[in-house]
């Protein structure tokens, strides 16, 4: 690109539209907001198109550097994972503001204001490279969806407007806390250097339970989720879509930027924290999930389980893990977003969530069947589509280091199968018992354009999941290598005939006899890559 700074344009064209909206009348506030928002498409394309995949060149692209104040910079660069996730916002956004054109008919210019601010700094977490820049985004990033949920909700909308502040920004001052003492330890702000600085491992503890105390909470994690299905409810439907697709990710994002590669022994003795509670998220929010009446609820419900699966992919610490963990991020943020669009999709209509006022819309409502029975199948993982991959991806990372991890997390998907194909059935199949429901019409061109572009990413992404996966191979494999040596070996690989490390036993415990020619006359597993077997 020559030096352009395309990064700092991608947050400038919704910054300025956001302005415009907000001097706007009501219609002319939305057209200014679908072409911001395609406007950032086309930049998020331009971008992906232009990104070095070979793994060869620099780790950081498309840097921009302009100091501000003291140690405090205009520092902006991505490598392939935050490449991956600006794709998915920049995708999104065009679909939300499209979904809020009819439904949304109260104060539009603000409305739509807040939804380009939000992406400005959705892109700022992503692309930040100054560690406190990274801060003012990531927090910052709840003002417009507070203001979303508080002023364009349902009923209780102040009431989980509330919990969701509340909740996000008590566990994000431990991490400003921890930022200080970082940058007083390393002299620097910047994240590329930080990720590679060897804090002690004393106080890589506390740094790392500082930094986990607000990403555990954005992903969200068991048990401090009970903001999100009570957000999920109150909000509009584009902020449902937002939320669950892109907000969710900055925990994931977090946990792959700062907490693993900056911290890697205390991500190694940490890990089976984040295994006992992913095992928990994972059987009891699908159980919740399994006897909801309220179609958003049950979806919320479902994406705690989803990002349970993220984090045990993640905190197995291995490439397969973490590949599995982004494609899992990317492929729930597209079929959760597709989810609560066809959610509100029949909202519109009949004004209730209730899936006891549905049925038999197959009938009816036959393209709409056919999608929301798509997004259903990727929702469960079907093979071909976008959750397969990364499940099976994350899942055989997991069962590389520890296999009763895997066993448990892996009923998540049977689980995820019985209470998706449940919502489904009751809501398209059966008797057409209520006369309102039974004479909805069927999906509208613009409805048909919001979901169709979906529909291909999620296919798209199961069939051929080295587009996606090829961007952040190099980036993944530098994080294994940076955490290899702090990974304990896996239960799994020791039983598949992987090395045992120079004096420990088959269970990893330490014991005193040398490593001898016939005991099989290998180097210490310390030198293979972590996670792999021989």
């Amino acid at each position: 690109m020559g030096g352009f700074p395309i990064l700092s344009l991608m947050m400038a064209v919704p910054m300025a539209g956001a302005i415009a909206c907000l001097f706007s009348g009501a219609q002319t506030a939305r057209w200014i907001a679908l072409a911001a928002t395609l406007a950032d498409l086309v930049l998020g394309i331009i971008l992906w198109i232009n990104f070095d995949q070979s793994g060869s060149g620099a780790q950081w692209q498309f840097t921009e550097y302009a100091p501000i104040f003291g140690r405090f910079a205009w520092a902006l660069g991505i490598d392939g994972i935050a490449l991956m996730l600006i794709a998915l916002t920049v995708f999104l956004m065009p679909i939300c503001i499209g979904a809020s054109w009819v439904a949304i008919d109260k104060r539009v210019g603000e409305y739509m204001a807040a939804f380009l601010l939000m992406e400005v700094l959705m892109i700022g977490v992503f692309t930040a490279q100054d560690i406190y820049l990274f801060y003012v985004m990531f927090e910052a990033g709840l003002i417009p969806m507070y203001l979303i949920i508080g002023i364009w909700g349902g009923a209780d909308r102040i009431y989980a407007s509330y919990k969701f502040f509340l909740y996000t920004l008590l566990g994000s001052v431990l991490m400003l806390i921890a930022m200080m003492w970082m940058v007083h330890e390393a002299g620097t702000t910047s994240i590329p250097v930080l990720m590679e600085y060897d804090f002690p491992v004393h106080a890589q503890t506390w740094l790392w339970l500082a930094f986990f105390a607000s990403f555990a909470v954005k992903m969200p994690m068991w048990p401090v989720h009970t903001w999100l299905p009570d957000a999920h409810v109150q909000a509009p439907t584009a902020g449902s879509v937002i939320l669950a697709g892109v907000l969710l990710k900055m925990g994931g994002y977090g946990f792959i930027r700062f907490s693993m590669p900056m911290f890697p022994e205390a991500s190694a003795q940490f890990a089976p924290l984040v295994f006992g509670l992913s095992m928990v998220a994972v059987v009891y929010t699908s159980l919740v999930a399994l006897v909801q009446n309220d179609m958003k609820k049950l979806i919320a419900y479902s994406s705690v389980a989803h990002m349970a699966i993220v984090t045990v992919g993640l905190f197995a610490l291995n490439t397969h893990g973490i590949e599995g963990a982004m494609m899992v991020m990317l492929g729930h943020g597209l079929v959760s977003g597709a989810l609560f669009l066809c959610v509100g999709v029949i909202y519109d209509r009949l004004h209730t969530r209730e899936i006891s006022r549905y049925g038999g819309l197959s009938i009816n409502m036959p393209k709409y069947a056919v999608l929301f029975l798509l997004f259903t199948m990727a929702s469960v993982g079907l093979p071909g589509t976008s959750n397969f991959v990364g499940e099976f991806l994350a899942l055989m990372g997991v069962y590389k280091a520890s296999s009763w991890v895997a066993l448990v997390s892996t009923t998540g998907i049977i689980l995820g199968a019985a209470y998706m194909l449940y919502l489904y059935r009751r809501v398209c199949y059966g008797d057409q018992v209520n006369a309102d429901a039974a004479a909805m019409e069927d999906l509208s061109g613009r409805e048909m354009w919001l979901l169709a572009p979906i529909a291909a990413a999620v296919l798209w992404m199961g069939v051929y999941p080295e587009s996606f996966l090829a961007p952040m191979r190099a980036d993944i494999q530098t994080l294994e290598a940076r955490l290899a040596r702090a990974v304990p070996p896996g239960d799994a690989q020791i039983k598949m005939g992987a090395p045992k490390p120079a004096g420990h036993d088959a269970h990893g415990a330490a014991t005193h006899e040398p490593s001898t020619p016939e005991s099989g006359g290998h180097e210490p597993a310390a030198h293979a890559a972590p996670g792999e077997a021989h």
